[in-house]
């Protein structure tokens, strides 16, 4: 049909994004056609595919044609991205994604240095501070001070030099003290020796130390101090050695060897790495030995005495950042400067940007890697809120995470306000706020895993409701109020709490039951919780942070359900358990047990083969020989966890050790999992439950969770929720920060925050029961919780 008879410009049919035969991960040959400058909403059980679909193809396949733009140079420094597995991707736009990885731990990074925001004060600062002290690097604290003296040649004429002494100065505005950090690190000694005892009684108390390895040998001959003699003895000169000698050669029995005193020894083999990757008993060991006081020289502010000296109208660029964002907007506009007006209007706008997203209560100095996912996510979508690109597909993944429902409308509004502008708008979500906005709804499923991966639903929301799939039925659900909440054994007692934005805070929070800690985002749940209760030696916390693994580490690894099913294995066998690690002695020679082949193209996207030796297996063929109840190795990895929990209960192949850890991850409704999936390709939900099953054995009475449905979908609450119950029923106290209004329904005891956030928040407004909490309906939470139920 030609355009005369449509009357449509040829250009104008580009209206979709077509995608036939998507496979990735554990998409069936997935068909969808999704309307271009349209909000669509992915819906579906948590492993249904949504990831898969959205990120691992559409996305990811954009990324790929984009990269492929650049000259072959560039191209060499960019990371390698491989063709997703699907047969023809038609109508792709440019993909942003703005998803909830947390920003960079770096001490350094701060929510001003991630947005941009301190680079433009910083410009402010050196046009306007007074005193005057220099350009912009003068206000930074991650540029150092410099001086330099020395002979310098200068050129006078052709042929003509002359030597002369010149010196050189750049003012920075990094703290010496902190180097910029705003704290300043300290030893606990107790923690690392008991002064009572003597080496040879075990005074040392660092894991790996034993007095009867090569460590103790060492402290023992060294000749600098008795072995002997308990430590409380020691002279000073003693005790330095003990604990800061620089590394020395020494003789022990004959042998040339290094003597390093305590602290720079585990400064370099303990502290020099990332806490989170640690095993957990040598982290739990750092997190005692390590304290953190702010710097006393810079008063945590981070910056030099110059830099807290140039102020503007009596307000250093120090106070600045301490501000509260919403503040700190009030003060900018409040600024009359002609000379620098493009300055304060970009500054202003990206400030108002903070707040209008609901990050108003944050403030400029608050460290990058204590935002929370939900909060990382929206603090990225500061930049494109102002953005003059259209024609752009945004890739968003849950974003009302972290959000109180009270917050939900306004992210719905951002959403919507993108969409306005021309752009098209991909969001994987569960909550059904965001749902009903929805112009299209693609649901995937019917189930988790090999379960999923099919296309259940595709139109409008009206539709999905009468669809009759597992996310149609569960969009309407209501929970009702408990009954009968349960009565408290004790309570757990919180004084004077003063971290962040708290004040003062004195509460006392029930023991074996179910709380739940609520309030709007930003109002100090986290605070509260994580600041005074997460440390104490009963206490399990199992918090957002994500979980540290490569692509050769799978749930089967990262619990601990490996080790019994390697011991199960040689026990059956005769041989040693190392032949069972794909890790180690039993892994194919060939892919070195990873099971695929990577092979770099250079400037081209790299290309992942499954090994042709193993067939993907990962492991050699000869212990593919050795069976247990019938099932080699590769065969035990390949199942989910529900066969596997079968496999391991009865017969030759009975395990209990492997039994109870497959009983708690089926538990947190992670039964479809194999057991051999890399972490890699688990969803943010899976990641967070899989953790939370595999401190479900840690011995402690009390439970903190950190926001568990993060990343469930609606008919995944309900099992949540029985797995919680049967945690209290135990004798366990378990208390949960949330903003699901069906986990507040469910609760015995709410603690609510706010009224507000930042500085409007950090109060207590409200402890009871939830039919207290619905029937005063004097909080934000109440009005939200009240509406939900029906009430």
């Amino acid at each position: 049909m030609s355009e005369a008879t449509t009357g449509l410009h040829r250009a104008d049919s580009h209206d979709v994004i077509r995608v036939l035969g998507a496979r990735e991960n554990n998409l069936r040959d997935v068909h969808v056609e999704l309307p271009k400058r349209r909000l669509t909403v992915f819906t579906g059980v948590s492993g249904s595919g949504k990831s898969s679909l959205v990120f691992g193809t559409i996305a990811a396949e954009s990324q790929r044609l984009i990269n492929e733009t650049y000259s072959a140079f560039v191209q060499g420094f960019m990371p390698t991205l491989s063709r997703p597995e699907v047969d023809v991707l038609e109508g792709l736009t440019t993909a942003i994604i703005v998803d909830q990885e947390r920003m960079g731990a770096d001490p350094r990074s701060t929510v001003g240095t991630a947005t941009d925001v301190n680079a433009m004060l910083r410009i402010l600062f050196s046009r306007l501070g007074d005193p005057h002290i220099g350009p912009p690097n003068a206000y930074s604290f991650n540029v150092p001070s410099v001086r330099a003296a020395g002979a310098i040649t200068v050129e006078r004429g052709p042929g003509k030099t002359q030597t002369r002494k010149g010196t050189f100065n750049r003012l920075g505005g990094m703290c010496p003290r902190c180097e910029g950090r705003g704290a300043v690190t300290d030893f606990d000694l107790t923690v690392l020796y008991d002064e009572k005892l003597s080496l040879n009684e075990g005074a040392i108390t660092i894991p790996g130390y034993s007095m009867d390895g090569w460590y103790g040998r060492i402290f023992r001959s060294s000749g600098l101090f008795d072995p002997d003699k308990p430590i409380r003895d020691y002279t000073k000169r003693e005790l330095s050695d003990l604990l800061h000698k620089e590394p020395t050669k020494i003789k022990v029995d004959g042998i040339n060897v290094t003597y390093t005193g305590l602290i720079p020894a585990i400064s370099k083999s303990m502290l020099a790495k990332d806490v989170d990757a640690m095993q957990p008993h040598i982290r739990a060991f750092v997190e005692r030995a390590i304290t953190f006081t702010t710097c006393p020289d810079c008063d945590g502010t981070r910056l030099a005495p110059e830099a807290r000296s140039s102020k503007i109208n009596g307000v250093s660029i120090a106070d600045v950042c301490a501000m509260q964002i919403s503040d700190l907007a009030t003060w900018v506009r409040d600024l009359r400067e002609p000379s620098v007006a493009p300055l304060l209007k970009a500054l202003g706008d990206t400030l108002d940007s903070f707040v209008e997203i609901g990050l108003g209560y944050l403030s400029l100095d608050r460290p990058a890697g204590t935002l929370s996912g939900g909060e990382a996510q929206r603090t990225k979508m500061i930049r494109h809120l102002g953005s003059s690109l259209t024609d752009v597909t945004y890739v968003f993944d849950e974003p009302t995470i972290g959000l109180h429902p009270h917050d939900i409308a306004r992210m719905n509004n951002l959403l919507l306000q993108l969409r306005d502008k021309g752009n098209t708008v991909l969001v994987v979500e569960h909550k059904p706020e965001t749902i009903a906005i929805a112009d299209h709804v693609v649901d995937l499923g019917p189930g988790a895993g090999t379960a999923g991966g099919t296309i259940c639903y595709e139109g409008t929301v009206a539709g999905l409701r009468a669809s009759g799939t597992t996310t149609g039925r569960h969009l309407d659900d209501r929970a009702t109020l408990k009954d009968k909440p349960r009565t408290p054994t004790g309570a757990l007692p919180i004084r004077g709490a003063r971290t962040h934005n708290l004040r003062d805070v004195d509460v006392d929070i029930p023991l074996g039951v179910l709380v739940v800690v609520t309030g709007v985002a930003g109002s100090g749940k986290s605070s509260l919780i994580h600041g005074s209760l997460a440390r104490r030696d009963d206490v399990v916390s199992v918090d957002q942070t994500a979980i540290r693994g490569s692509r050769r580490s799978n749930p089967a690894t990262y619990t601990g359900l490996l080790d019994p099913i390697r011991k199960a294995f040689a026990k059956a066998n005769g041989v040693k358990p190392a032949l069972f690690s794909a890790n180690s002695e039993g892994a194919c020679p060939t892919c070195n047990g990873a099971g695929v082949i990577y092979t770099d193209l250079g400037m081209m996207a790299g290309v992942a083969s499954t090994c042709e030796d193993c067939e993907g297996k990962r492991f050699q063929p000869a212990v593919l020989d050795y069976h247990l109840g019938g099932r080699d190795i590769s065969q035990v990895l390949a199942m989910s966890v529900d066969e596997a929990e079968t496999f391991f209960s009865d017969g030759e192949a009975r395990t209990p050790a492997a039994h109870t850890i497959l009983d708690r991850l089926a538990d947190v409704g992670l039964g479809y999992l194999t057991l051999g999936q890399p972490l890699t390709t688990l969803s943010g939900g899976e990641r967070q439950r899989l953790k939370l099953a595999t401190r479900m054995g840690d011995k402690g009475g009390v439970y903190v969770l950190d926001e568990p449905t993060t990343g469930l979908h609606l008919a995944d609450v309900a099992q949540l929720l029985g797995l919680l119950d049967r945690l209290v029923d135990a004798g366990k106290s378990v208390i949960v920060i949330e903003h699901h209004q069906a986990v507040m329904a469910h609760a015995d005891w709410i603690i609510d925050l706010g009224p507000g956030a930042g500085h409007d928040g950090g109060r207590i407004v409200f402890e009871g029961t939830p039919a207290d909490l619905v029937a005063a309906r004097s909080t934000l939470t109440g009005e939200h919780l009240a509406d939900y139920v029906g009430a």
